[in-house]
């Protein structure tokens, strides 16, 4: 393996992620955030299910028509059933885009197969066949997912892929589309696919996890490790149930574990926190406080040994800076456990500067409000400075 190894990454929070319950977006949102998608640099954009509805479908051919139609534009994609109407109908909607591609996807377990499905390993691998042939007829580029791969029978899941192969898919998806796989057991799926696909140097494979478990993340860079060469990931990790793996934590992880995770992606990293803001201001949530990489609370430090260790050098308590993923809010925060430390370089960057008395007696006045107010703004810190009669504590004062 290179030392930069490059990873596609397949961002589908459109798709995907705009199913989860509070995430529909409209028309206009759909095509604005696909605009800041293409800035960050994802190489695919899976604009959404073109059958599902005539809204999705005009959403998927606009997007490929304005943000597709670039010159270094990112690949449209359009997900599709192993249905005729399906792949069609998928053709339709991304034909504008420079580059496109049709993701055609069946159920590979018995569990979905009879269940939900009700047809035959026979009639599955027939429809496989069939619908990725008749996909290639309308792109060069198509991926076939096994639904449910992470709990299907492996002989067969090799027999499915394989068929998805030879009747001319490029890239071959293999999901934990219930997040109930562990890093090594996906790790290991790959591997053993790989090597018993004759030809399978020449397919890229790619992962898709969902965060049932909270492994979305790990599991996706254990599919990196065990030779898969795209990853299906979704902004803030938003997407069915506890949703996907998330964009920002997985680009973050290979940039800054280099060492361990030796790829490159085209990711542009500084775009990460607005592509998270703007995504919060469509649908109806933001990213937690405390998620990872984008969170309000990523990049935050209200205990005092935190802020002294970062404040003398950052690297005491950050393994990536604010800057290097575009946030830029303030991440020394005053509270009941804050530090003199803290308390000085607040009142400096408010332009105020203090003795070592002064200091002393402004930070017990804010130590006693601090035991009774959760949040400490700045203008409480402007009135801890208000000296008490026949007191002088601020020695410089704008």
């Amino acid at each position: 393996m290179s030392t930069d190894t490059p990873i596609v990454i397949f961002d589908t929070t459109l798709r995907d992620g705009e199913q989860s319950p509070g995430c529909t977006m409209h028309h206009a949102e759909k095509l604005r955030f696909a605009h800041q998608l293409a800035r960050l640099g994802v190489d695919i954009i899976e604009a959404g299910f073109a059958i599902a509805s005539h809204g999705d479908f005009d959403s998927v051919q606009t997007i490929a028509r304005e943000v597709g139609g670039a010159e270094a534009a990112p690949r449209i994609a359009s997900l599709a059933r192993c249905k005729r109407e399906d792949i069609e109908a998928a053709a339709r909607a991304v034909e504008p885009a420079r580059k496109s591609r049709i993701h055609v996807f069946l159920a590979s377990s018995d569990l979905h197969l009879e269940a939900k499905l009700k047809i035959s390993r026979t009639q599955a691998l027939d429809n496989v066949g069939t619908s990725v042939r008749l996909a290639r007829t309308f792109a060069d580029d198509v991926e076939f997912s096994t639904e449910d791969g992470t709990r299907s029978n492996l002989d067969f899941l090799i027999q499915m892929i394989t068929v998805a192969i030879q009747a001319g898919a490029t890239t071959i998806n293999i999901p934990d589309t219930v997040g109930y796989t562990t890093p090594t057991e996906y790790k290991h799926l790959f591997e053993t696919v790989r090597r018993r696909i004759p030809g399978s140097d020449q397919i890229v494979f790619s992962t898709h996890c969902h965060n049932d478990l909270g492994l979305a993340v790990a599991n996706s860079l254990a599919g990196l490790e065990g030779g898969a060469r795209q990853i299906e990931c979704t902004i803030n990790g938003i997407g069915e149930r506890a949703g996907n793996a998330a964009l920002e934590e997985i680009v973050a992880a290979i940039a800054t574990r280099h060492d361990r995770y030796p790829f490159k992606t085209n990711i542009v990293m500084n775009q990460l926190y607005p592509t998270s803001r703007m995504l919060g201001e469509i649908i109806s949530f933001g990213a937690p406080p405390n998620k990872a990489v984008v969170g309000k609370n990523a990049f935050a430090h209200e205990s005092g040994i935190h802020q002294h260790g970062v404040l003398s050098n950052p690297l005491t308590y950050e393994i990536m800076t604010p800057a290097s993923v575009g946030f830029t809010g303030q991440n020394i925060v005053l509270g009941k456990h804050s530090g003199r430390r803290a308390l000085e370089y607040r009142l400096a960057e408010m332009g105020y500067k203090l003795s070592h008395q002064e200091i002393d007696a402004v930070y017990e006045r804010f130590i006693e409000l601090a035991d009774r107010k959760k949040n400490i703004y700045d203008q409480d810190v402007i009135g801890l400075l208000q000296p008490s009669v026949g007191e002088t504590l601020v020695s410089n004062v704008p």
